[in-house]
């Protein structure tokens, strides 16, 4: 594998693929890393006027963004663990309508159902124009991860984007700080129940998901640790303006023994124990090793991993920085293996081409038909990943798209009902996705790419830009065929490009 190779796998590994530019510059893969690195220290929200929810009962609610907690020093010799019981995030957002569907009028439920999926659209679209330009490549792409990886659906755009956020300014901070965070989100303990769990009648499941589904795994504690960590977890809240607040009245404060330890525990006691475990940390590697390097996780790689994990107290940084500069991140067996989601292809056509887009929201349309729309996780286990994204009508699609964005070809496509869709029993046609979306395909960039290469040579070469795996003879073949048949030069290129990006090789990364 040669230099530029390895420059185009770490693009579509840490972030949603090169560009033109990127591939011009000639930076060696480690230069780049630490170019991505740099580009993805600063954090900055997802926010915005057009980013607003209003309530069919009359009430406005800006869907915007609260900074972060800031973390705890750690205690000498300990993990950097956990703010005070009883800390509570910043105070001050607007307070959240109430949705007491069985008090509205069928109108009024066909409104409120229109608001909440315009904010989700309007929020999707603006995270996904960070995916597709912005410069902070790998904060978005771990992003994206911990959005699977945290998953949580809620019918408040507020308290959603509110989480988007949290786990964005933490993404490539602490794990500690980040597990913290999300812990305390409204719409996380919304999601998982544990406004519900109170030291008369504890609620189990969001302990229980915490364990299985965020830290260590099944196997690692018993069914006593999950009704302990219960315990522990009664009082976590929220209140009217949807912070958080710890209920000292509704939490258990008896004697509690948890994965070995025994005291008057509270939920940030929990997670510190939790941290302290070796399953931990190769539970969450092997997350990562699976979502950025290879769906088949390697022992050797994830032992060396976890134990460095460890000792840099879950410094997700220096995580992802052994992990993209090590020889076998960039082994045969790593490239090209990975299929990519819908969000990754999408956001990943726009970024590496340099696509125009006049009216993005159709695109949430295909991201909705390919199964992936931000927000809306099939289940709190998030999206399966890997082969479940491809099924005979998502392949179908997937080759097409670059011919409906870039050439209008027709498709029809029927969208599934969801829970916020305003008309549920619109016929087949009315729900069918118009292509609106008015994809520009810049060429000026790609032709100085090409520096000055026969037509002959043009599918060949762009193949190597563009595809992670060798193109096929035959397909080679079909796209040279294609182009021949365009009358000019700069027709010759397009259908150079729209015949390559419709390979079943592009869907690889």
């Amino acid at each position: 594998m040669n230099s530029q190779q390895q420059l185009q796998h770490l693009y579509w590994r840490a972030g949603f693929g090169p560009r033109p530019q990127d591939i011009a510059a000639g930076l060696s893969p480690a230069k780049a890393l630490r170019q991505l690195l740099r580009d993805a220290e600063k954090y900055t929200p997802i926010e915005g006027p057009a980013l607003h929810y209003a309530d069919p009962l009359g009430a406005v609610v800006a869907v915007q963004p609260t900074a972060p907690a800031p973390a705890a020093p750690p205690m000498a010799g300990e993990l950097p663990l956990l703010g005070p019981r009883t800390a509570a995030l910043p105070t001050g957002r607007p307070a959240a309508p109430v949705l007491r569907r069985r008090d509205l009028t069928p109108e009024q439920r066909k409104l409120q159902n229109e608001g909440i999926r315009d904010a989700f659209a309007a929020m999707s679209t603006a995270w996904m124009e960070r995916m597709a330009t912005g410069p902070g490549q790998l904060r978005e792409k771990m992003a994206l991860f911990w959005h699977g990886y945290f998953a949580c659906r809620t019918r408040r755009p507020a308290d959603s984007l509110q989480l988007l956020n949290t786990i964005r300014a933490h993404a490539l901070g602490a794990f500690p700080d980040l597990l913290l965070a999300v812990s305390r989100e409204p719409a996380m303990l919304q999601f998982l129940n544990n406004q519900q769990n109170k030291k008369e009648r504890p609620n189990e499941n969001f302990a229980r998901e915490v364990m299985e589904l965020f830290t260590l795994g099944r196997g690692s504690y018993s069914e006593t640790d999950v009704k302990e960590a219960a315990r522990a977890f009664t009082g976590w809240s929220y209140d009217g303006q949807n912070n958080f607040v710890f209920r000292a009245r509704q939490h258990d404060d008896g004697p509690k023994t948890f994965l070995g330890h025994t005291g008057n525990l509270g939920g940030e006691d929990v997670l510190a124990i939790i941290l302290q475990q070796p399953a931990a940390a190769t539970f969450l590697v092997i997350k990562l090793y699976r979502f950025f390097v290879n769906d088949v996780p390697n022992p050797a790689h994830i032992e060396w991993l976890a134990a460095a994990f460890r000792r840099s107290h879950y410094d997700i940084v220096d995580l992802a920085e052994r992990l993209f500069s090590a020889d076998w991140f960039y082994d045969a067996a790593n490239v090209g293996g990975r299929i990519k989601s819908p969000v990754e292809l999408i956001a990943g056509l726009r970024r590496t081409l340099g696509v125009q887009i006049d009216n993005a929201r159709p695109l949430l349309g295909y991201q909705k038909a390919l199964g992936q729309t931000l927000f809306m996780p099939p289940n709190v286990a998030g999206w399966p990943g890997g082969r479940n994204w491809i099924d005979s009508s998502s392949l179908l699609l997937r080759l097409q798209l670059p011919a409906i964005l870039f050439k209008n070809a027709e498709f029809a496509l029927r969208l599934k009902d969801d829970e916020n869709d305003s008309t549920p029993q619109t016929t087949a046609k009315e729900r069918t996705v118009r292509n609106t979306v008015g994809a520009h395909l810049p060429l000026a960039s790609l032709q100085q790419l090409l520096d000055g290469a026969s037509a002959a040579e043009q599918p060949q070469q762009l193949a190597r830009c563009l595809l992670q795996v060798p193109i096929r003879p035959e397909n080679l073949a079909l796209v040279q065929q294609a182009a021949a048949k365009a009358a000019t030069p700069e027709e010759q290129l397009r259908t150079t490009l729209i015949s390559l990006l419709s390979l079943p090789e592009y869907q690889l990364s």
